[in-house]
């Protein structure tokens, strides 16, 4: 079994890419915008911000 850790060049592409999609669920929430685009940013930024806090990192 191999151990599943991410280095901190993943993590903080992560971390980033769960900040844009959480500014765009915010962004299609305040327009009222179509609920299945709030279901993809949230779903996206939640599981990536989930994989962020239970994932170790290299050290």
């Amino acid at each position: 079994m191999t151990d599943l850790t991410l280095t901190p060049l993943i993590a903080t592409s992560l971390f980033v890419l769960a900040c844009l999609a959480g500014f765009q669920y915010r962004r299609v929430w305040k327009a009222e915008g179509p609920r299945w685009q709030l279901w993809v940013y949230g779903v996206f930024a939640g599981v990536t911000l989930l994989v962020l806090g239970f994932v170790p990192m290299a050290g």
